[in-house]
C-alpha cells in the first residue's frame, strides 16, 4: 500500500495522515486483511465445493467449451489405469472409487473443494498478504519479493502438473504387481490422500532452486561453495526423489531426480553469473578490514609502487643577494661629532 492510499485511508478513519502506525493499527490492519482473505477463501470452496460435481459449458462463438468437474480431473490418472488392474464397482461399467464411511464422500468433497478455494482465492490472499508487507520494505525489496512470489507460484505449478501426468504412471506400476492374485479396490479417501501428497511434494521440490537463488542474493551461499560438489548434490537429489515419491516407483523418482538436477543446475549457473557481477561491481579495497593496510599496486585499492628518488636536472635556484645597506658611522665621542 501506498504512502498516499495509507494516508486518505486514516483520515476517513479520524487519525493523522502519517505514514507510520502503531501497534493497534497495525493488529486492526492485519484483522482486516485476514477476514477479507477468510472471505475470498469461503467462496472460492463454495465454488470448488459446487465444481466438484457439475461441470461447465461455456459457449464461445459458435462453438461449446465444456469443463469437467474437479472430482472427474482429478480421478483421471486413477481411471487411465487398465481396467483389468482395477475392480469395478458400477453397474455400467464407469470408473469410479470406493467410499468405506457414511461420511466419506461428504468429506472428501468438501476436503477437495477447501484445497481448490485455496487455489481460486490466492489472487486475494496473496495480495491482502503483498499489501501488509509492502509498506515495510524498501523500493528493491518490493521489487525482490515480487519476482520471488512470482517465481514460486511458477514453479510450484510446474511441479504440480508434472506430478499430475506422473500418477497414471505410478498407480499402474503399483497395481499391477500381483495382479495375478488380488485385484487393487482404492477408496477415494486412500486416493485423494495419495493424489494430493504427490502434487504438493512434486510442487515444494521445484521450490529447491528459488531457494538457492535466495541464498546467493543474501549472500550466504556462493558459486565457490557448490561448484566442485556436483556429484554430493546428484547424488543427495536421487535419494530424495526416492524418499518423498510416495508412489516408490523408479520412473516418478527418475523423472523427479532429473527435473530437480536441471532446475539446480540453472540455479547454479544464475549464482555464477550473480558472483561474477557482484565482483565487477565491488572493488577489492570495499572487502578489507577497516584495521588493515591498504595493498600495494597499480591495481583498484593499491597506492601505487614505491618509486626511487631521482635527482631533478634543473638547475639548483641560486639565493638572492640581499641589498646592501649603507654603513652609518656612530660617533663615539663629543671631539668626533665637531
Amino acid at each position: 500500500m501506498s504512502k498516499q492510499r495509507l494516508g486518505m485511508r486514516r483520515l476517513r478513519r479520524g487519525l493523522p495522515a502519517t505514514g507510520d502506525m502503531t501497534l493497534v493499527e497495525h493488529l486492526q490492519e492485519l484483522r482486516r486483511r485476514v477476514i477479507v482473505a477468510l472471505i475470498a477463501l469461503a467462496a472460492g470452496t463454495l465454488v470448488g465445493f459446487i465444481w466438484y460435481q457439475h461441470g461447465l459449458s461455456l459457449r464461445i462463438g459458435g462453438s461449446t467449451l465444456t469443463i469437467p468437474t474437479l472430482g472427474d480431473i482429478l480421478r483421471g490418472p486413477y481411471c487411465a489405469i487398465p481396467p483389468e488392474n482395477r475392480a469395478d464397482f458400477s453397474a455400467d461399467g464407469s470408473c469410479k472409487l470406493l467410499a468405506t464411511g457414511p461420511f466419506e464422500m461428504f468429506m472428501l468433497r468438501l476436503k477437495v473443494g477447501a484445497l481448490a478455494g485455496a487455489v481460486f482465492s490466492s489472487p486475494v490472499w496473496l495480495g491482502q498478504l503483498w499489501g501488509f508487507i509492502t509498506p515495510g520494505l524498501k523500493k528493491n525489496e518490493k521489487l525482490y519479493t515480487r519476482v520471488f512470489v512470482s517465481l514460486a507460484v511458477v514453479l510450484f505449478t510446474i511441479g504440480a502438473v508434472l506430478a499430475y501426468y506422473l500418477i497414471s504412471i505410478g498407480l499402474s506400476f503399483l497395481l499391477s504387481i500381483g495382479d495375478e492374485t488380488q485385484t487393487a479396490a482404492l477408496s477415494g479417501l486412500r486416493y485423494y490422500n495419495f493424489l494430493l501428497a504427490l502434487l504438493v511434494i512434486f510442487g515444494v521440490s521445484f521450490e529447491l532452486p528459488l531457494l538457492v537463488v535466495m541464498l546467493n542474493i543474501a549472500g550466504v551461499l556462493s558459486y565457490e561453495v557448490v561448484k566442485d560438489k556436483r556429484r554430493y548434490i546428484i547424488v543427495g537429489l536421487f535419494v530424495f526423489a526416492a524418499v518423498a515419491t510416495p508412489t516408490q516407483d523408479p520412473f516418478s523418482m527418475v523423472v523427479l531426480a532429473v527435473a530437480l538436477i536441471i532446475l539446480v543446475e540453472g540455479a547454479f549457473q544464475f549464482c555464477r553469473l550473480n558472483d561474477k557481477r557482484r565482483t565487477v561491481s565491488r572493488p577489492e579495497w570495499l572487502d578489507v578490514s577497516d584495521e588493515a593496510a591498504s595493498p600495494l599496486g597499480d591495481g583498484p585499492g593499491g597506492i601505487g609502487r614505491p618509486e626511487p628518488v631521482v635527482p631533478s636536472s634543473r638547475p639548483t635556484p641560486q639565493p638572492l643577494e640581499q641589498p646592501q645597506r649603507p654603513q652609518t658611522h656612530i660617533p663615539q665621542s663629543f671631539d668626533d661629532v665637531l
